[in-house]
């Protein structure tokens, strides 16, 4: 067994804990009797919403390859390259998908360091679309504007690092100074820099970001339709306001696809500002996870296992 598929068996074991520590909290009886008067076709709703989720987010990946001038590519490849990053979505701030560049570099000879600056532009566009959501439902909830301001900060300093270029022209100069690992990753590093600034400077953030505000919406409304197939009253500005603060609470705190994190937030606000009864908050929490963060995983692992049957010359051992 390779030291990947172990990593990903510990991380759905530790989400198999989480969920069995929640599911023992509101009580068994209480979380299967939840389940068993759920009306299921809301979930195959919530997975459609999710993939939609992904297909707006390959639109983001295809505007950045444009951006950097990268041809080539073909449409499918191209999908099914940014799909397989999925396979490390349980990786803390899901910055594991960088996998999805080692993946182009193989099948297409397109250098990993130029197109891994779009892993940051993605993860930036992304905060900056869920705070953009968080925002327009936070007037309605004590504790919302400090989530949207926590994450606002954090996407500023990330673009002043990426504006400003004194610290990172001074930072290469020092690398390249001192030689050895430092001096030969630098040209690398500066071929990095230069993409970075090129898919995450400010001109570029106005399509990617609403696709992102769209994309993180379709999320949100998986939550809503699935609290909605417990026959629970709720509008879906707040469900979109739910799932949104979870997410950004799972991407600040690094651990592995936010477990635990983002799953406590999505049942104390349900039960405490939701007025959702406690085994349905928690059979709704652990569907939610299911169809957005398992359900991307599944997919990344589908999508990689193709493109190895069509490269497998060059991705016969690939593995994250």
């Amino acid at each position: 067994m390779s030291r990947f598929v172990r990593r990903v068996l510990l991380a759905m074991l530790l989400g198999v804990l989480v969920y069995g520590a929640f599911v023992l909290y509101a009580g068994f009886t209480t979380t299967k009797a939840s389940l068993d008067r759920f009306a299921w076709i809301t979930f195959v709703a919530a997975l459609a919403l999710a993939s939609g989720n992904y297909l707006l987010r390959f639109v983001k990946w295809q505007y950045y390859l444009r951006r950097l001038d990268v041809r080539g590519v073909g449409t499918l490849d191209s999908l099914l390259v940014f799909l397989s990053g999925f396979v490390l979505t349980i990786t803390p701030g899901k910055v594991g998908e960088v996998f999805k560049c080692a993946i182009l570099a193989k099948t297409h000879r397109v250098p990993a360091e130029r197109t891994a600056p779009i892993i940051v532009a993605e993860r930036l566009t992304d905060a900056i679309g869920v705070i953009a959501l968080i925002v327009i439902g936070s007037g309605a909830f004590a504790g919302g504007l400090g989530w949207a301001l926590a994450g606002t900060l954090a996407v500023a300093f990330g673009l002043v690092l990426i504006v400003w270029e004194a610290p990172a022209t001074l930072a290469l100069g020092w690398a390249k100074r001192r030689g050895g690992l430092l001096g030969r990753l630098a040209p690398r590093l500066e071929v990095a820099v230069v993409s970075l600034r090129v898919v995450a400077g400010p001109s570029a953030l106005l399509v990617p970001t609403a696709l992102s505000i769209v994309a993180w919406g379709f999320e949100g409304i998986a939550l809503y339709v699935i609290v909605v197939g417990f026959g629970a009253a709720m509008p879906v500005g707040v469900a979109v306001f739910f799932y949104s603060t979870a997410s950004l609470a799972g991407a600040l705190i690094p651990v592995p696809g936010g477990l635990g994190v983002a799953e406590t937030m999505l049942e104390e606000q349900l039960v405490r500002l939701g007025g959702v009864s406690q085994g349905d908050a928690v059979a709704a929490m652990i569907l939610v996870r299911i169809a957005t963060l398992w359900w991307a995983v599944l997919v990344g692992f589908a999508a990689l296992s193709a493109l190895r049957l069509r490269y497998p010359a060059e991705l016969g051992k690939a593995e994250p």
